[in-house]
């Protein structure tokens, strides 16, 4: 089996050898194209396909397509080349010469003329290659040039008999030798491993790949704009902490050899666009790279891009309101409708998200009324009964937490607000006035999966003062997600922060959304991977 393959595929070894060759006799002849450092491009591939086909409707566009009824098969194919060439002697008449340039995927020789396909940014567009229009020292080179190389092909576009736009080129320059072999497929998932290590390949051989981070930068660019048009402010916060706070998650840890001290890496945005509000900056965002020590799977990377945004003089309503709005508009921009599809599952975000609070889920899920059940004792004592694993150091709330992952999560398909969580598990909120034990709260499910969080943001220092203290207890006990004490924030509390609501944004899972991806390494150009000598 093996060598009836390595029959049909030469040796890549090989390949690079004769390619390293072909570069060094294009040194020998001082046709060095790594000597090149620039060329001039007038035109990308879609923009040669839009200007041609406006100038054939300019010139062509009350011509009548070729009528070939009755007539014999010899005739019928003789007048439709009649045809073409009329058509083709009234657009060469007045030429449009553009200048691209890209990667070669594709190549056919034929003699004297060949065909080859160029791709850049924007597709793919034929190039018609003949030795009589380039010369025959040039086209001798080209015979010679392999799948991979980059040229630059300046020439006018005409259409080819079979109805493709194409260049018919002047003059071709070789920019860059590929002296690596492209893969004849890179897809299947036996190739996944290989696409997210060599994701430069992956974005060669797939343009659909490309076409998900051009969505991505899509995304990111609307979000901005959408928070310009509320007049927030976009800032930068450090990513080198002495004390990581703002999330439930293990930080990683780093040492600055300056200060001969040890750091770690954010995990959120929060404590510090929080000091700015108290700074009386009013509306902050900022979209930034967070780092959490746990593992990788289809929606977790450790590190990953969180937006956090806050806005003085508002609550957790607000920031729904905000969230609905700003899911709607990307949507609409980005998908160019409301209603997207996520792996063949229908999302509507044209409707009113649907609003509901935590303990009211575990009533439709679960058939259990938290609101009724009073101790930690009672809350444990039910968890057992339905087979939930808890450490003996939760509450009642944690417990309430664990019950919502168990059985309401994987429902919650359509978008939903999910609000009014317990206090235990939620130390930077503000208190429900109706109700101490919960917290103004709320989390967006899509898909099942958690969207983002937003909080009433707790703005009493004395209050924080007690969460943080609690926090530091369960650090004792063994939570390693638990935050720390931070004095310097307290002091910023001291001054005097206004009402606020303020929410976090995992902008990768909003990507695997809108671009209908199925893990987050899809989204991730670079994700974390093993090393291969691991």
């Amino acid at each position: 089996m093996g060598d009836n393959k390595s029959a049909q595929q030469p040796d890549v070894n090989e390949q690079i050898k004769v390619r390293m060759e072909k570069l060094k006799n294009l040194q020998d002849a001082g046709k060095d194209p790594f000597q090149i450092t620039k060329y001039d491009v007038t035109h990308h591939t879609d923009e040669i396909r839009a200007i041609y086909e406006a100038h054939e409707k300019e010139l062509l566009g009350d011509r009548p397509a070729v009528n070939t009824e009755g007539l014999g098969e010899q005739q019928a194919r003789e007048a439709v080349t009649a045809d073409y060439n009329e058509r083709r002697a009234i657009m060469d008449a007045s030429p449009i010469n553009v200048s691209f340039a890209g990667r070669m995927m594709f190549k056919r020789v034929m003699g004297k003329a060949s065909f080859c396909n160029i791709a850049d940014l924007k597709g793919r567009m034929q190039a018609y290659i003949s030795r009589d229009a380039i010369g025959e020292e040039a086209y001798a080179d080209f015979k010679k040039s392999d799948i991979g190389d980059i040229f630059g092909i300046k020439g006018f576009i005409f259409r080819t008999k079979t109805g493709e736009i194409s260049v018919h080129a002047e003059e071709i320059t070789l920019l860059s030798k590929s002296l690596q072999v492209l893969p004849e497929k890179f897809h299947g998932i036996t190739d996944t491993d290989m696409r997210y290590r060599q994701r430069y390949v992956d974005l060669i051989m797939n343009p659909e790949v490309k076409e998900t981070f051009v969505k991505r930068s899509k995304i990111i660019k609307e979000i901005r704009k959408f928070l310009d048009g509320r007049d927030f402010m976009e800032v930068e916060t450090p990513t080198l902490v002495s004390n990581a706070g703002g999330a439930a998650a293990r930080p990683f840890e780093t040492h600055y050899n300056a200060l001969d001290e040890d750091v770690k890496l954010r995990i959120s945005l929060e404590l510090y666009l929080k000091r700015l509000i108290v700074g009386g900056l009013e509306r902050v965002y900022e979209i930034g790279r967070v780092y959490r020590n746990e593992g990788v799977d289809t929606r977790h990377n450790p590190e990953f891009t969180l937006m956090e945004l806050y806005q003085a003089y508002t609550d957790y309503e607000g920031m729904m309101e905000l969230t609905e709005s700003m899911f709607r508009h990307l949507a609409e921009t980005v998908c160019g409708t409301t209603k997207i599809t996520y792996n063949g599952t229908e999302i509507d975000l044209g409707k009113p998200f649907r609003r509901l609070t935590m303990n009211d889920a575990i009533k439709e899920y679960a058939g259990v009324d938290f609101d009724t059940i009073k101790t930690d004792e009672e809350a444990k004592a039910l968890a057992k009964e339905r087979g939930i694993e808890f450490e003996e150091r939760h509450t009642k709330g944690d417990i309430i937490n664990l019950f919502f992952e168990e059985y309401c999560e994987e429902n919650l398909i359509q978008p939903t607000f999910i609000m009014d969580h317990p206090l235990a598990i939620s130390p930077l909120t503000k208190k429900k006035p109706s109700d101490p034990e919960k917290v103004e709260r709320f989390e967006l499910f899509i898909n099942t999966w958690e969207m983002c969080n937003a909080y009433s943001e707790l703005n009493d220092p004395i209050d924080q003062r007690e969460r943080f203290a609690q926090q530091d207890k369960n650090a004792e006990n063994g939570d390693e997600e638990a935050q720390h004490t931070d004095e310097d924030f307290l002091n910023a509390l001291a001054v005097g922060m206004p009402p606020t609501g303020g929410i976090g944004y995992g902008i990768d899972r909003l990507v695997m959304l809108l671009t209908d991806s199925p893990a987050i390494r899809d989204v991730l150009l670079f994700p974390t991977m093993k090393s291969i000598d691991k």
